[in-house]
């Protein structure tokens, strides 16, 4: 659940990017104190995600494994936004997954597959990847400045609802939303 601060989808977003700047600052942990700090420079447009082209560079860098649960073996490429939903067959959408996870997973988002527990363990690069795109398609869609007072006009379009009364989320702007445009 983001903290009181976070009130658009935007901000949603720029929450989530600034946990990946603190995973990477502070070797895998989440500074919140940072965390808010880096959020309001994201906000206000001092700093921007880093560029897909930067990111793709540095994930050549990493082992081939899956992305999700580090196995070697098996592989397969895996679209973080699922093609049966709209994903593109582009770089920016595809990442290494084993067939466990693919199968798991089929055409749900990563965040409601992860799960709110397990969400903040996806692999850096991963995860700017995917906010990457959630933040394309929410600019596409006109949904970026979407309320939480107003979520839940989202709602009501969502593919998410099952997940968001599983975690007792529902009306309540979290990272699933940001998965809901797809």
């Amino acid at each position: 659940m983001p903290p009181k601060y976070v009130k658009t989808i935007q901000e949603e977003l720029f929450y989530e990017y600034a946990k990946l700047i603190s995973r990477s600052a502070f070797e895998g942990k989440i500074n919140y104190r940072f965390v808010s700090n880096r959020f309001k420079a994201l906000r206000d447009g001092e700093i921007t995600m880093s560029g897909t082209i930067r990111e793709w560079q540095r994930e050549q860098e990493l082992h081939k494994e899956c992305v999700f649960c580090g196995v070697g073996e098996n592989l397969h490429m895996d679209h973080l936004i699922p093609r049966s939903r709209g994903g593109e067959d582009s770089a920016d959408n595809m990442v290494w997954s084993c067939r466990n996870c693919n199968i798991s997973r089929g055409d749900k988002g990563v965040f409601v597959w992860l799960g709110l527990k397990k969400k903040d363990n996806l692999h850096r690069l991963v995860a700017g990847k995917y906010l990457k795109q959630l933040f394309d398609l929410h600019a596409e869609k006109g949904t970026m400045n979407i309320h939480k007072d107003d979520i839940e006009g989202l709602c009501n379009e969502c593919k998410n609802k099952s997940v968001c009364i599983e975690w007792d989320k529902e009306k309540e702007l979290t990272c699933f939303c940001l998965e809901s445009v797809f």
